[in-house]
């Protein structure tokens, strides 16, 4: 129900917005066309400015050139201190989006296929059972609802050391697999079991050893230290994990001063310690190539010992491998019309201006208050990190160009890419794969633990950069 009803209220308030755009003072004759059939980069409107409205560095820039483009915006000199601005449209419309979900969807399924594969390898081999063994001490107290050594365990833990690594593509099979076996033991199938909110909403906080991309993104942009992001990244993203287990152990009555959690929230916290240690050593050089081989070499390492381990066994292992990956494609095809809901509503509201609208009103708050509004620059980033990834992305890499690579602005909005993931993609996704339509808190969860980051996020790039 929760998610029925924010699904309604963005297309609501998005329409909304839409209709005060068309029919207001400032009236943009194209916006209902524009959120059914525009496509992202379309020129949205245009308007003339003079020198006094022209950010700095486009009018530096036009010095240079006939042409700029910053943050969705072209701008052309057309006389002494007179500008054209013509504005991008920042996402595709309804139609051009469903193409887009379905072409998501489809992606997946090669990597659904092969990972899906690997873990029913694992799974007859017995591998899953002996990882589910092994963090029993630890996990059955945090889900208590999962019997003892039941395979779920094993597959939240390989899902949680792929996001740990930055592997992505691998998280998602192993993630959904998770989901997929509590469903198994869940006793109404209908409604999210404490055991799924608790794995989503860990997942959802993505505690990530080394930001790879974005560290890539900031070295391709000119960075002067582009790894200077990585401590308070790791910071933040094992705060808001912390705070993601605190708030919804708070709310299922888990008492997380057991010795067995205790231990290895203490052991992880030392894990990172050391890799900070090590890692703050290494030149920019030796650390880009250190992270990349890092996942990667651990996944190969993780698929070899579960090959090893059917020839072990003696089970068929390319027939275990082919029945898993049938599996990993009829998911694929099944959240399909759960991501096509989620991500029309969120281009939706990103094409009728709501975020904008936001912004300007946070801008104005902080001003009013009289605070340092540097990092109000790099809040785009932050608003839209729960609802796409890829739109964040692109909000950073434009905060990067509009304020330069190495400002406070462009950092924190390094760090806040990097400290969670996407929430309501991933509760589309998830929940959508085991047809769960009651998600109760999940949500209001993920988003407080998204927020407790944002400010421990904008509290270390003070420290840290300020």
């Amino acid at each position: 129900m929760a998610l029925s009803r924010i699904w309604c209220a963005f297309i609501i308030i998005a329409i909304g917005v839409a209709g005060f755009k068309y029919f207001g003072t400032a009236s943009n004759q194209k916006i209902f066309s524009q959120m059914v059939v525009g496509k992202k980069g379309d020129t949205a409107y245009t308007k003339t400015i003079d020198s006094a409205a022209m950010p700095a560095i486009v009018a530096t820039e036009l010095k240079k050139n006939k042409e700029f483009e910053l943050a969705d915006n072209r701008y052309y000199k057309i006389a002494d201190g007179q500008y054209l601005v013509c504005k991008n449209q920042q996402a595709n419309g309804v139609l051009e989006t469903c193409t887009d979900s379905v072409s998501i969807c489809i992606g997946l399924i090669g990597i659904m296929a092969f990972f899906m594969g690997i873990m029913s390898i694992a799974e007859k081999a017995g591998g899953i059972r002996l990882l589910s063994k092994l963090i029993a001490p630890f996990f059955t107290k945090l889900f208590p609802d999962v019997p003892k050594d039941h395979p779920a365990m094993g597959f939240m833990m390989l899902n949680y050391a792929a996001n740990l690594l930055g592997l992505d593509s691998a998280a998602t099979p192993f993630g959904l697999k998770a989901m997929q076996s509590l469903q198994e033991i869940n006793p109404d199938k209908d409604t999210a079991s404490r055991s799924q909110i608790m794995f989503l909403c860990l997942h959802a906080a993505g505690l990530t050893l080394i930001p790879v991309s974005i560290i890539a993104v900031r070295n391709k942009m000119g960075a002067a230290n582009p790894t200077d992001i990585f401590i308070p990244c790791l910071i933040t993203t094992f705060v808001g994990t912390l705070a993601a287990m605190m708030i919804v152990s708070f709310k299922q009555k888990i008492n997380l001063l057991q010795p067995a959690i205790l231990a290895w929230i203490l052991s992880i916290a030392a894990l990172l310690s050391l890799l900070v240690y090590y890692v703050s050593g290494l030149s920019k050089d030796a650390m880009s190539m250190f992270s990349s081989s890092l996942g990667t070499g651990i996944l190969l390492l993780i698929i070899l010992l579960i090959v090893l381990g059917g020839l072990y066994k003696k089970i068929d292992v390319f027939d275990a491998f082919v029945n898993g990956a049938k599996e990993g494609f009829n998911t694929a095809i099944k959240i399909i019309p759960f991501l096509v809901g989620m991500l029309v509503a969120i281009c939706m509201l990103r094409i009728s201006g709501t975020f904008d609208v936001v912004l300007l009103g946070m801008r104005n708050f902080f001003t009013m208050l009289g605070c340092d509004t540097r990092f109000v620059d790099a809040l785009p980033t932050a608003i839209v990190r729960p609802l796409s990834g890829q739109g964040s992305r692109g909000l950073m890499i434009d905060t990067m160009k509009a304020y330069g690579v190495d400002s406070f602005s462009a950092r924190l909005s390094g760090i806040i890419q990097g400290c969670s993931d996407t929430t309501l993609y991933i509760v589309a996704l998830y929940y959508g794969s085991v047809s769960i339509k009651n998600i109760k808190y999940s949500i209001v969860a993920m988003l407080l633990a998204d927020v407790i980051a944002l400010v421990t996020a904008i509290l270390l790039c003070y420290m840290f950069f300020g």
